[in-house]
């Protein structure tokens, strides 16, 4: 199995009457989601997407980024949420976080749509002066405020830049596939479209053309991640507990939830898998986080963040939360450190070692401090930080997560708390229809 899963760092708090108590209940969630008879069963495409994904559409996929990287220096990928922490998450994590200082063959890749501020687009549309740019807007309506504003903006740069055949060429839609604004869009102006599938919500669409078009621009093996996918698809089946790691994660993690932890720290050593992290925080947050229920989602990169929450993780966090740390086996680009005549630093003793090594022995003594402090630690190991062993942990976490939502008692595959800042936010903006909620709200902020 490609992925191992150490639950034995959280046994001083999870026993294992405790996770054999909730083995039952973990496999009845897992047959529930297979089966697909739970809540949410209408958004469950992304269980077969592995191996039942459009072939014709992934090819138009790898030739659409083909087109960009021989065309465009710069490539602005526009979407909120889903529709872009999954693209960037795996291309920061197979790539480098500093992706678009260090690519040769292939463009830049920005990421907009995503906020509201004015300082951030701005900039963006500074960097792309002097440049040729392709544009790929992900939006399942259209009309999601931040990258309708942002699409507004750089559809307009395009027009400005180019011939409308060629301003045509340059932008590509992920979309519905028959309906809504963008895909009228698209249809009048001749723009290249992919599917948003009516069945795969955002934070499960990583794996479709939402994630796997910018994946690919970004010269990733986008055939090994979904190798890796297909692999987690097939092997992370079984009903026995001690078998399936994502089934014992889930059960695991529930325990220590019923145990009364509040707080999951997704915790890595390597920074390139910060963004990773952020795209787990969205898994989870958004498909636990209702009813009242739910771990509070959120991350860390360590040994960097031990110089900040370190102190407060082991000696005030025992009570409250716990970690869930996602390490490789295997380093694909170590440093070896070098001798220091004179040893002014102190550190000639780890001359000739390899930099993963030390690396890995303050996780190990981070390890042994935190759980020492109360914080019970749980263990993800996959091989290798690359493509296959990225697009295996994707599936992972999703099943996972379906399986954690299923226990808690909750639907995992809707948000009903994410549509109240919009319509508070519409009416005080006085967009037509929300006239009569606008005064109001501006009373409750004194305005």
């Amino acid at each position: 199995m490609s992925i191992r899963f150490d639950a034995k760092y959280a046994q001083n708090i999870v026993s294992s009457s405790d996770i054999r108590e909730m083995a039952p209940k973990a496999v009845e969630a897992m047959s529930t989601l297979m089966s697909k008879t739970g809540e949410g069963n209408d958004f469950l495409g992304w269980i077969d997407l592995p191996t039942n994904y459009d072939k014709e559409e992934f090819v138009r996929i790898k030739e659409a980024a083909d087109y960009i990287k021989k065309n465009a220096d710069i490539l602005i990928v526009i979407g909120i949420g889903g529709s872009y922490l999954g693209a960037r998450a795996v291309i920061e994590a197979v790539k480098s976080p500093n992706y678009n200082l260090l690519c040769k063959d292939t463009p830049q890749i920005f990421f907009i749509g995503n906020s509201i501020s004015p300082a951030s687009l701005n900039e963006i549309v500074e960097l792309c002066e002097g440049k040729d740019i392709c544009v790929n807007v992900i939006s399942k309506s259209g009309t999601t405020t931040e990258p309708a504003i942002a699409f507004r903006v750089f559809r307009d740069l395009v027009n400005q830049k180019y011939s409308a055949g060629e301003a045509a060429k340059r932008i590509f839609c992920t979309t519905d596939k028959a309906k809504g604004t963008l895909k009228g869009l698209a249809d009048k102006e001749g723009y290249a479209t992919f599917v948003v599938p009516d069945d795969v919500g955002g934070r499960f669409s990583v794996l479709t053309a939402v994630g796997l078009l910018p994946i690919a621009v970004a010269g990733i093996d986008v055939d090994a991640l979904m190798l890796g996918a297909r692999n987690a698809q097939n092997e992370l089946c079984s009903d026995n507990i001690d078998e399936n790691p994502c089934l014992k994660y889930a059960a695991v993690r529930n325990c220590l939830y019923n145990k009364g932890k509040k707080l999951e720290t997704f915790v890595s050593f390597e920074p390139a898998m910060a963004m990773f992290n952020e795209w787990i925080k969205q898994l989870f947050g958004e498909s636990e986080g209702k009813d009242g229920k739910g771990l509070f989602p959120s991350s860390c990169v360590f040994s960097t963040d031990l110089h900040s929450l370190g102190q407060y993780i082991q000696e005030s966090g025992g009570s409250l939360m716990f970690e869930t740390v996602v390490k490789f086996a295997e380093c694909t680009n170590d440093y070896v450190i070098g001798m220091q005549e004179g040893n002014i630093d102190g550190l000639n003793f780890l001359a000739g070692e390899k930099m993963s090594v030390v690396n890995d022995k303050a996780r190990q003594g981070t390890l042994l401090a935190h759980t020492e402090g109360g914080v019970a630690n749980l263990i993800i190991e996959a091989d290798r930080l690359d493509a296959e062993s990225i697009g295996y942990l994707i599936y992972f976490f999703e099943k996972s997560c379906a399986v954690s939502g299923y226990i808690l008692g909750v639907n995992p595959f809707n948000q009903p708390g994410v549509e109240s800042y919009k319509k508070n936010m519409f009416a005080l903006l006085g967009k037509p229809g929300y006239e009569s909620e606008k005064e109001t709200l501006e009373k409750q902020l004194g305005l």
